[in-house]
């Protein structure tokens, strides 16, 4: 199994996990704990762990080596979709020292050139 973690910056990361567990929790396996602020999600290719800490929401994803960019991509894609209006960013970093995936709002307006 291989491991990749994200920590996203957030003043409300409790509400973001309750929200990304009740959203995936329609197609797969999913919890949330209002009481210990953290929540896990089953998929078939591996799991992922939802954390509310102060200063925002650890997600954690193990897996399949080959399967591990898609944990990632699910997880991270959903979030951020979520946290439009406070542009939130999810940087994954591999425990094999890779760098993962990076999902971030899309439709910002190209810079001036």
């Amino acid at each position: 199994m291989s491991r990749s973690e994200a920590r996203v910056a957030t003043d409300r990361p409790g509400r973001y996990g309750k929200q990304l567990a009740a959203h995936l929790g329609r197609r797969v396996t999913a919890d949330w704990s209002e009481e210990t602020g953290r929540g896990t999600v089953t998929f078939s290719y591996g799991t992922a762990v939802l954390t509310a800490e102060p200063d925002g929401l650890l997600l954690v994803v193990d897996g399949e080596p080959d399967r591990l960019a898609d944990l990632e991509d699910v997880v991270g894609r959903h979030l951020v979709r979520f946290g439009t209006r406070d542009e939130l960013v999810v940087e994954w970093h591999r425990d094999n020292g890779e760098l993962g995936l990076v999902h971030r709002n899309q439709d910002e307006p190209p810079a001036d050139s």
